[in-house]
């Protein structure tokens, strides 16, 4: 029994000897029959007038739920929304006509290496006043456990002059692929690579020998922590 049904029980029981009381307070005691003459007709006692019960005092509980005004309930804050960016997307690449420069380099100084020869073709198509019509990229074209080759590339819209033996004219791959995004520092790209090669296992998917790095923010203008860049595999 919780406090509330107590309380009304132990009310009902003192309305129960409160009439009880009264009752016999008012029943006259018994006493020898009076002797009346014929027109002397007694009247009738009165009888007990009955007491009704204390007031009930209602707690808040007490009170019907219809008379309780409802608590507004705040709406949900809106959740964030954040652009997943792609991860093993289909893509088709577009050849492009691009600078090209050759080159080896060691995984300890790879990032050094790569904007060493962004420099060099940069430079030679601001010699030549010729802007670039897209993304720098990496192609890189073969690996082990010490280093790489590449083509570092800078898509252009007309033949550049004056080449050396390191640059040449050229064209992008082309082709089906998968295109993954990496953000942050080159260091880190590790961790990239272990997850596309982790997607490529779970898929059964079997990648050509060759991957490509296009640059999304401008290498030589970014912080490398703030770094953006298309990964793409193409597939056998």
């Amino acid at each position: 029994m919780n406090r509330i049904s107590t309380f009304r029980a132990a009310v009902a029981a003192l309305a129960m000897v409160a009439l009880g009381g009264v009752a016999l307070a008012q029943s006259p005691a018994p006493s020898a029959p009076p002797v009346t003459s014929p027109a002397a007709t007694p009247s009738p006692a009165p009888s007990a007038v009955p007491v009704p019960p204390p007031a009930e005092t209602k707690s808040p509980a007490d009170v019907p739920t219809a008379e309780k005004p409802p608590t507004p309930v705040p709406p949900p804050p809106a959740a964030s929304v954040q652009n997943a960016d792609p991860f093993g997307e289909e893509f088709t690449l577009e050849p492009k006509k691009v600078l090209v420069m050759k080159g080896t380099a060691n995984w300890d100084a790879a990032f050094d290496t790569l904007i060493d020869s962004f420099k060099a073709l940069t430079a030679l198509l601001d010699k030549q006043s010729i802007k670039a019509t897209g993304n720098s990229m990496i192609v890189y074209t073969s690996t082990d456990d010490t280093g790489f080759t590449y083509l570092a590339q800078i898509p252009v819209d007309q033949d550049v002059k004056n080449l050396t033996k390191d640059i040449s004219m050229g064209k992008s791959p082309e082709g089906k692929a998968l295109k993954f995004v990496h953000r942050g520092s080159y260091d880190n790209m590790d961790n990239t690579y272990e997850a596309i090669t982790n997607h490529l296992d779970d898929k059964k998917l079997e990648a050509k020998d060759t991957f490509i790095e296009e640059y999304i923010t401008d290498p030589l203008k970014t912080a490398e922590d703030k770094l953006v860049i298309n990964v793409y595999v193409p597939l056998r």
